[in-house]
């Protein structure tokens, strides 16, 4: 029983931490419906993920924003208006 409830812990803690899930701001049943749907979905893909290649979701998380952010940092596409 305690490793049912564990799976259910680590799977409410990687979908809080990885996936925004609280960050909805849509007071809409049906828009927040869609929005945990989607959450879950980006969590199971990462889940897929990172089971095929032999890493933890987090360090999967971690790799695909390091990779992000290089090539932000090496072309900024930052559109700044001069006043």
């Amino acid at each position: 029983m305690c490793k049912i409830r564990w799976k259910i812990e680590e799977f409410h803690r990687e979908l809080k931490q990885l996936t925004g899930i609280e960050s909805c701001q849509c007071r809409k049943a049906r828009i927040q419906k869609n929005h945990i749907a989607c959450a879950i979905l980006v969590w199971l893909r990462l889940k897929d993920i990172a089971y095929q290649t032999g890493q933890t979701i987090y360090q999967l998380k971690y790799a695909l924003l390091s990779d992000y952010l290089i090539q932000q940092l090496k072309r900024p596409n930052i559109f700044r208006r001069f006043v």
